[in-house]
């Protein structure tokens, strides 16, 4: 078989979100819980009104979520860790040969084991969610998440030295091992190597450098990065960095996307990021942060994704729990 992994632009069968559960993410009271179950729900019920959404969660979950969520959404029993469906879901394939779905189930190790994740759930999910679309269920060695990797569906795949290529997650591989192995399970002619993520991501509840908040396609020849515009933010650099190495390795057009004006909260440099977004059917959810620049990012993906609606969601609340909405879906691509 020749798997090819589909741009995410390209129509969806339908999305796959997980219902969040884990203390880390829940909080350590009712109201920081109640601020959780909001944010996911928004995310499900915005995407719903687009194309089919199924949300897996837990037996005990199941009043909880349907109280949040829409009658429309189809809710599946699956034991889970968490929430965060990108990395721990499939990531969905297409036999250029035969035109079947297949369903990458990558090595999932609470991104680079850290102490506060359990993943022992979450590692099973891929598979599971694989078998329930009808999926041929692809079996990887590589530690890797979906928010580690972007790609134009057209050759070229994004991805960053301290994901897939760090001790935490595939200690002894090489550069080149890795690339064959995205080039086999994804089919990309070629990976654009970034040396790092955002400075936020590496701190304790961080993946250590995921791609999809830095950098993604808007389509094949277009890249739209995270453009951090304030010199006193340590990410001012790593934006310039970026934007070089992809402006150098890719001959695709950059579109600087600004970063939100707000610098810092309660716990430093934030890592607030406009480039983590989703693409629906005829729809992008869009991160929104209460600030000046959430209009101007909704401009600038309105131009790039012509004739797709641009839904703005507070994000905030996912945001400092360690991810985005890309972080929290996953889509299905439809055949044919």
């Amino acid at each position: 078989m020749s798997w090819q992994m589909p741009a995410e632009w390209q129509r969806h069968e339908r999305t796959w979100m997980a219902w969040p559960s884990a203390p880390y993410t829940l909080g350590e009271s009712a109201t920081e819980a109640e601020e959780a179950y909001a944010v996911w729900a928004a995310v499900a019920n915005a995407a719903s009104e687009f194309e089919p959404l199924t949300v897996l969660v837990r037996a005990q979950d199941q009043a909880i979520a349907q109280k949040y969520l829409t009658a429309e959404i189809e809710l599946v029993d699956c034991d889970l860790n968490d929430g965060w469906m990108r990395d721990i879901g499939p990531t969905f394939v297409v036999d250029s040969d035969s035109g079947g779905l297949g369903a990458i189930d990558w090595r999932f190790n609470g991104w680079g084991d850290q102490g506060w994740a359990a993943f022992d759930l979450d590692d099973k999910v891929a598979a599971f969610i694989g078998q329930r679309a009808g999926a041929t269920v692809v079996t990887s060695s590589l530690v890797n998440e979906g928010g580690a990797i972007h790609t134009n569906g057209a050759g070229l795949l994004l991805a960053t030295d301290t994901v897939q290529l760090g001790a935490e997650r595939n200690p002894g591989l090489t550069r080149r091992e890795v690339s064959d192995e995205l080039h086999e399970k994804l089919g990309p002619n070629r990976v654009v190597w970034l040396r790092r993520g955002l400075t936020r991501d590496y701190e304790e509840f961080g993946t250590k450098g995921h791609v999809d908040i830095v950098a993604c396609f808007a389509n094949e020849n277009t890249i739209l990065v995270h453009d951090q515009q304030d010199s006193s933010h340590p990410d001012y650099a790593v934006s310039h960095e970026v934007i070089s190495t992809l402006s150098e390795a890719t001959g695709c057009e950059i579109v600087r996307v600004p970063a939100p004006a707000v610098l810092r909260d309660a716990d430093g440099f934030v890592d607030y990021s406009y480039i983590n977004h989703y693409i629906l059917n005829d729809a992008v959810l869009l991160c929104s942060f209460d600030d000046k620049n959430d209009a101007v990012a909704a401009d600038v993906l309105a131009q790039v994704y012509d004739g797709r609606e641009i839904r703005l969601i507070d994000s905030r609340a996912l945001f400092a729990r360690g991810g985005g909405i890309h972080c929290i879906t996953q889509q299905q691509p439809k055949l044919g």
